[in-house]
């Protein structure tokens, strides 16, 4: 491992909490990093319109999926790729089809559990409302409500006195439905109402929603010295973000070998199975058509996919000091230690041996420290777009990320360096 640089950039670390905090969908994770990509020259393309295979910054947008890719001067039809991959969704509560429900004087929201959340940390928090609405002209709307708006109400110790000894246990269908009001009775079409009237246009014109909830506590430096970031979806917008800066950096590189790549997918966390997950073709046919665009061939492509390699970046599991045996006995990734080389033998990370030489490289050219991950053998062990990205493009694929606590709480927790190391590895990778 290489030691730590001796120069933080905390400027960073603040840009991603502004990027966490303006981002509580998917849908605005992707327009926010857009428009950084903009700044840095990058310019959309329409999956609808004829590609040209001109150099440059471009990048497609599919709902809450993003892929932008950067063509350097004198790069061949069967240029390889080096591609970061990330994912946009965070688990949350999403709001139903027939959102407007109550009970005994309460009016409440009916919500549906995405992805695998930890549910006691949705209790008794100010929650606001996000997503885009649909209209009947098909164009999309984004919402954000960031103010306190509703609440998923605990039940008293009172009322439940075992509570603190038997441990809590909650129903996702019973109490993880939040209030926002009090009404004698159901008020249908009242939420999307309130939601075209946020967005400013007609309720009669909503034809459609993906609506979640979001907490709207701020993103915030934690501890004596400030040495730790707690926020919303750092799982996983601390590897979008820093995926953006990545690719916004090399292109001012000069000669590149590669053509740097960010795939940042939607639905990770419920299995990656749709059109914007990283199950889906759409990297698969951004990156074909960029190779036909410069005159490639069938060939091309296969040549080019041959030799690029994948840097799946998503959070992972720093030791828990109160809970130190759940982790493996002779791994234990610290915050603020650097990025993490995640391994499992079963293929729930893609990450090999020649993968592990390839991340080292990169961290080793970016002054940057690095740590290893692998799962206590008696946990179950998660996975990522890294297995998934490997085995249906069968592009080369390392698993690395960042180790934080609390994954998948409506409120992670990191420490102030890591997104910083992570960023100057991934620019490190990209330009080869």
């Amino acid at each position: 491992m290489s030691s730590a640089p001796s120069r933080f950039d905390r400027g960073h670390t603040d840009d991603l909490m502004s990027f966490l905090a303006a981002s509580p969908s998917p849908y605005h994770a992707v327009a926010n990093a857009a428009a950084r990509l903009e700044k840095a020259g990058f310019r959309q393309l329409a999956e609808t319109d004829a590609w040209d295979g001109t150099t440059g910054g471009k990048y497609v947008i599919r709902g809450g999926a993003l892929i932008a890719w950067y063509v350097p001067e004198g790069a061949s039809a069967h240029t390889p790729f080096r591609i970061v991959g990330a994912h946009t969704d965070s688990p949350n509560l999403r709001v139903k089809p027939l959102p407007d429900t109550g009970a005994h004087g309460w009016r409440q929201i009916a919500v549906e559990i995405y992805g695998g959340t930890l549910l006691n940390t949705w209790l008794d928090r100010d929650l606001g409302l996000s997503g885009r609405i649909t209209l009947r002209d098909g164009s999309d709307h984004l919402v954000n409500v960031d103010r306190p708006l509703m609440r998923v109400p605990q039940l008293a110790v009172h009322l439940d006195r075992s509570v603190n000894t038997d441990g809590l246990k909650l129903d996702k269908q019973k109490h993880m439905q939040p209030v926002w009001g009090l009404s004698n009775e159901v008020q249908e079409g009242d939420l999307i109402r309130f939601v075209a009237d946020e967005a400013g246009v007609d309720a009669e014109d909503v034809a459609g929603w993906d609506l979640m909830v979001h907490s709207v506590e701020a993103p915030a430096y934690l501890g004596r010295d400030q040495e730790l970031l707690a926020g919303p979806r750092m799982d996983n917008l601390l590897s979008v973000h820093a995926g953006v800066a990545a690719l916004a950096a090399v292109t001012t590189s000069g000669s590149l070998p590669y053509i740097p790549v960010l795939a940042a997918f939607d639905h990770e966390e419920n299995g990656s199975e749709a059109d914007t997950g990283a199950q889906g073709p759409l990297l698969g046919n951004v990156l074909e058509r960029s190779v036909f665009a410069r005159g490639g061939t069938y060939e091309d492509k296969a040549r080019a996919f041959a030799g690029t390699i994948c840097l799946s970046s998503d959070t992972g599991h720093a030791v828990h000091p109160n809970y130190a045996e759940r982790h493996d006995p002779t791994h234990h990734p610290r915050v603020n230690g650097g990025p993490i080389l995640k391994v499992n033998v079963n293929q729930r990370y893609a990450t090999d041996g020649s993968g592990r030489a390839v991340f080292a490289a990169a961290c080793e050219k970016a002054g940057v420290p690095w740590q290893s991950f692998v799962s206590n053998n008696a946990m179950p062990c998660g996975t990522t777009i890294g297995p998934i990205t490997a085995a249906r493009h069968g592009i080369r694929t390392v698993d690395i990320g960042v180790a934080i606590l609390s994954m998948h709480s409506a409120r992670e927790l990191c420490g102030d360096q890591d997104p910083y190391l992570l960023a100057n590895a991934l620019a490190a990778f990209l330009e080869g």
